[in-house]
């Protein structure tokens, strides 16, 4: 079979599992729909919690950034890995104690506040969609290279199947979904990585191959790598050019940031108890570990062979996949010499550029690239949607229940019975599907790059609110109200007018302090602890109920107490 074929294949075997699981696992019960009914274990959960958090962003963006940054790329490795183990030991088994079903349900009670509660539900609709539009990117990119589909018909397929899966499965299809599209996105992404590893390097192991030496030349690889930039007029592939603030605030953003995602959080309610919390944490990390370390192997394998392949070929005896991708408009070729010949230079170079390739595609393309078998292309095909769709998924799911549960239920209509919940949260599923599917036909960056703000918006929004919220007995509602609307809408605003409002002037000269938009996350979030410090120390403190209510989340004596009353 061709590639083409490959991929229907495979791509349709794995649509028809997540479906089926999904009919087989249908949400019978406002439990069941917001949190599968308490009662996953520690180890599906782990899977589930890694294919949660193994966004298109991981699976189909970051080794493309880091192909294209080299070093510089590194602070999405460290963020998003150290945000992880930041959340599994500050925040998911004290949130699991306190037994509700969603993070703004926490702030409300924790906060005795429907004003903090309804403050919560918009940063957590605001984070998830910044955030899903970088998922539904994905789906679109893969759909149209392989199945050769123009983008917006590809985001209208890839909300068809979440639609689904997501409004009837709710939490529970979702989770048991999660499961098999992990085993679908990491089995995707590591078969290749060890192909191009034992071709390029000997070694059978990613991890390895790419510190050792290349066989073509017998070179380290990334020596190799380092003078292939240095001929084509790009920087140094393992030195970096950003600052050491920026890089710093980046990677702290991602990581507080991850630890403030609503969409993650949510998954450790769903185990039946608090031991179960951490146990799926560190299972969650050993599944994470397998793609993130790695994920710079990819990286450098798959710019490795592109320099090969490409610069200062004949455009004419390019093979087959550069026309291909060419199709999608995500790789452009302009002959400005008019010599026929491709010539990929960087900044540093006297030779104009002539090759405008979307960092998005590294990885989807590396089999081609690299000359693997048609099967191996379509299974990451099957992986980078198993990846963004996962991803999606979860974020649909953290706007519904936060329209229905926080806001209807909690809030507005607190008399609705449990059937009429439940329809209400399949309608908001439903009606974020069609947002979330125009963000992706229109998204406002690179796949990495649009999840970089959700995490810089999470970071400054949900995490000094929780973190204060668990362990300090002194924050009250007016310091939470007031510092998380400071921290989002100091955030927000720097990111719109960099990126979008005045797009000339993002470079490090104009930035405050040298500290890029993806960073500012990380000045939001210590704005909103100071503000919120302040604030509850200037105005009453919290009822003695609420005092009595965090010492008893923090104290395991108590834990199953407070759950009970909260559950």
């Amino acid at each position: 079979m061709d590639t083409q074929a490959w991929t229907f294949t495979l791509v349709g075997l794995s649509f028809a599992l997540y479906i089926g699981i999904a009919i087989a696992s249908r949400a019978s019960s406002t439990r069941d729909f917001y949190v599968a009914g308490k009662g996953v274990s520690p180890a599906a959960n782990g899977m589930a919690t890694a294919a949660d958090w193994m966004s298109a962003a991981s699976f189909i963006s970051m080794a493309g950034l880091i192909s294209f940054l080299g070093y510089d790329g590194s602070v999405y490795l460290m963020g998003w890995t150290g945000g992880y183990v930041l959340l599994a030991l500050l925040l998911a088994p004290y949130l699991r104690k306190f037994g509700q079903f969603t993070v703004p349900d926490f702030v409300g009670d924790r906060y005795y506040s429907q004003t903090a509660r309804i403050v919560a539900v918009i940063c957590a609709i605001f984070v998830s969609f910044t955030y899903v539009a970088g998922q539904m990117r994905g789906v679109g990119i893969v759909f149209s290279r392989f199945l050769e589909v123009d983008i917006t018909y590809g985001v209208l397929i890839g909300m068809g199947l979440v639609f689904f899966y997501a409004v009837l499965g709710g939490m529970k299809g979702i989770t048991y979904t999660q499961v098999a599209q992990f085993c679908v996105l990491i089995f995707a992404y590591l078969v290749p990585a060890i192909f191009i590893s034992l071709m390029v390097t000997d070694s059978l192991v990613p991890q390895i191959g790419f510190g050792s030496a290349d066989n073509t030349s017998g070179e380290y690889l990334l020596d190799r790598l380092n003078g292939l930039h240095a001929e084509l007029g790009f920087a140094s592939y393992t030195d970096g050019s950003k600052s050491k603030w920026d890089i710093f605030a980046i990677t702290a953003a991602l990581m507080v940031g991850t630890a403030g995602l609503p969409h993650v959080i949510i998954r450790f309610f769903t185990v039946p108890r608090v031991k179960d919390a951490r146990i799926s944490a560190g299972w969650a990390l050993v599944f994470i570990a397998l793609l993130y370390t790695a994920a710079p192997a990819v990286a450098v394998f798959a710019r490795t062979n592109l320099l090969n392949t490409v610069s200062g070929q004949n455009y004419a005896d390019m093979p087959e996949w550069f026309h291909t991708w060419e199709d999608t408009g995500l790789i452009a070729h302009h002959d400005w010499n008019g010599d026929g010949r491709i010539q990929y230079t960087g900044p540093h170079s006297d030779v104009r550029n002539e090759l405008t390739i979307d960092r998005d595609i590294m990885v989807l393309a590396n089999p081609e690239i690299a000359g693997l078998p048609a099967w191996v292309i379509g299974l990451v095909a099957a992986g980078g949607l198993a990846a963004a769709l996962s991803t999606a998924a979860g974020l649909l799911l953290v706007v519904s229940s936060a329209i229905s549960h926080d806001l209807l239920k909690r809030s507005l209509r607190p008399q609705i019975t449990e059937a009429g919940e439940l329809r209400a949260a399949r309608i908001s599923a439903a009606l974020a599907v069609v947002v979330a599917g125009y963000l992706g036909i229109h998204p406002p960056g690179f796949v990495a790059e649009v999840v970089a703000f959700a995490f810089g918006l999470a970071a400054s929004s949900f995490f000094p609110v929780l973190i204060l919220g668990i362990f300090w007995k002194r924050m009250n509602r007016e310091g939470a109200i007031l510092g998380m609307t400071t921290g989002l809408l100091f955030t927000a605003a720097y990111i719109v007018y960099f990126k979008f409002i005045n797009p000339e002037s993002s470079h490090s000269d104009a930035w405050w302090f040298g500290i890029s938009p993806e960073g500012i996350g990380t000045v939001g979030m210590l704005i909103n602890f100071a503000v919120s410090t302040v604030v509850s120390l200037l105005t009453p403190p919290p009822p003695a109920s609420i005092r009595q209510l965090v010492e008893d989340i923090r104290i395991p004596q108590g834990a199953e107490a407070v759950s009970e009353i909260h559950s």
